[in-house]
């Protein structure tokens, strides 16, 4: 696993802020919220398969969670303020319910945490079990600069700010291991593996009961059908918040499900809230 930290000189003056990011990204992808935080300690996670940590390709969603888990007891730390987005936000929620007495709150980011039937399947399938369609997702890039002109006018990446996505470029990219050029960093066939075993952390539900420490979520606006792919909207089940046994939820109507990359300041602001 590896991970990025600010403000060690901080740390103990003020909760520490551990923030996990969503599928298909990076540690380095807050590093605008991070920014904005100011002097405190601060920890950021390439998850397993992505940035910088073992590619690994992905069995059971319930490694994030206990992943998250190692990274808090490697560091030995507490009063946590958990902060995950989509992939990132399911991975807090399990971490704070292995470690009760570390969090001291979640704030968690349209954390794809589907209804408790959804995950009676298990995984997730595609029309004649093709293989997911990120598979086959451009991987080999002549440079940074080459991947940000790519992105900067698709969707959903054109909604980003700029210096988020830049960010995103920068370290969502290795060196090619022939020397020639760079990949990615989360390599689409892990990604793909990432979104068909979505549905099978059974026990997310029952780990949601049992969090009671404070839990802010904020989403876009519910879909009308969950779809993993369409990320306009919220691929979050609308009855989450009630689930926790304290958690208030905010519907932000005017973003999509990529809030920290649209509104870095929104969710810094959000996060100092919970330091107040």
């Amino acid at each position: 696993m590896c991970c990025f930290e600010w403000g060690a000189a901080f740390r103990g003056e003020r909760p520490t802020v551990l923030l996990t990011h969503a599928t298909g990204f990076h540690a380095r992808s807050w590093d605008e919220v991070v920014r904005r935080l100011g002097d405190r300690h601060v920890i950021t996670v390439d998850q397993r398969g992505h940035g910088r940590s073992d590619k690994r390709a992905i069995e059971h969603w319930d490694v994030f969670g206990s992943d998250l888990a190692a990274v808090v007891r490697h560091f030995d730390l507490v009063d946590v303020i958990g902060v995950g987005h989509s992939m990132g936000g399911h991975a807090a929620v399990d971490a704070a319910a292995l470690l009760p007495d570390r969090f001291r709150g979640l704030l968690i980011i349209d954390p794809v945490i589907a209804a408790p039937e959804s995950y009676a399947q298990g995984g997730w399938t595609t029309p004649d079990g093709e293989p997911h369609p990120i598979a086959k997702r451009k991987n080999a890039f002549a440079s940074v600069d080459e991947m940000f002109a790519r992105f900067e006018d698709r969707h959903p990446y054109s909604l980003f700010e700029r210096q988020v996505l830049r960010d995103y470029c920068e370290w969502g990219l290795l060196p090619a291991p022939d020397g020639d050029g760079f990949v990615l960093a989360c390599p689409p066939a892990i990604e793909a593996s990432v979104y068909m075993t979505s549905r099978t952390n059974g026990t997310i539900h029952e780990h949601v009961r049992k969090v009671e420490a404070p839990v802010k979520i904020l989403r876009a606006p519910p879909a009308e059908t969950l779809d993993q792919m369409n990320f306009a909207s919220s691929p979050t089940w609308p009855g989450l918040v009630h689930e926790f046994p304290n958690a208030t939820e905010r519907v932000l109507a005017d973003l999509t499900h990529f809030i920290p990359m649209q509104a870095p300041h929104l969710v810094a602001e959000k996060i100092l809230e919970e330091d107040e």
